[in-house]
């Protein structure tokens, strides 16, 4: 039968999971990193998905499917978590982490967690290097992790102004290793700031090679300069 169906576009997707939460059904999986349909007759043409899609991936089209099995969605919720093909990281909290996702590329612009959030701004190395992540920095504040050297900055300058513009962020902390090239994060949120053009508290914290916490943070203002 033709009927009303969603469509995954798999170039805009970023596996983000958040359809997957939105869907009561269970109709969609994370499988190599991108969102699917599982199975036609799983999905009721409604678009729950829809609005939590932050790339815009997902459409309402027509076209020859299954009809919709209420009771086989039943029966298939009954013995499958959501959780079971993504990452499971996803839907469970670890230690003090308070959101997902938390890749600075994958972060919905105007998620519901950013609003009023303290930012943990942190090189993807820094958790793995200081045994003291969790429990110094990470609490009461809201994480978003990238790679200042192998990420593509010029893309997360316009991501950052956005969340800055669209969020009523109350502070940002730099968390970076002491390896130059790990300053570039902080140039990062620094033009982020600058060009969003709002005035929050910034912070630079620096974690060493054998991971110790060096302790010697500054302030810096928009224009990079350390405030003593």
């Amino acid at each position: 039968m033709k009927r009303k169906i969603i469509s995954i576009n798999q170039d805009k997707c970023n596996g983000c999971g958040l359809c997957m939460e939105a869907c009561h059904e269970g109709a969609i999986e994370i499988k190599d990193g991108k969102a699917k349909l599982i199975k036609d007759s799983y999905c009721d043409g409604l678009g729950d998905c829809l609005p939590a899609c932050p790339e815009d991936a997902i459409e309402i089209v027509e076209r020859e499917a299954e009809p919709f099995d209420a009771q086989a969605v039943k029966e298939h919720l009954a013995t499958t978590s959501k959780t079971s093909n993504c990452c499971p990281a996803a839907y469970q909290r670890a230690g003090s982490l308070k959101q997902w996702p938390i890749q600075l590329h994958l972060v919905p612009v105007e998620a519901e967690f950013l609003e009023n959030a303290h930012l943990l701004i942190a090189a993807d190395c820094t958790a793995f290097t200081c045994q003291e992540f969790h429990k110094s920095f990470l609490q009461d504040r809201i994480l978003l992790i990238a790679c200042p050297k192998l990420d593509n900055i010029e893309s997360y300058l316009g991501k950052l102004q956005a969340i800055l513009q669209n969020n009523q962020i109350q502070s940002v902390t730099i968390l970076r290793m002491t390896v130059p090239c790990c300053t570039m994060l902080t140039r990062l949120v620094q033009d982020s700031l600058r060009v969003a053009e709002v005035n929050v508290p910034l912070q630079e914290e620096v974690i060493g090679l054998d991971g110790s916490w060096l302790k010697n943070q500054k302030e810096v203002d928009n224009n990079g300069q350390h405030v003593l």
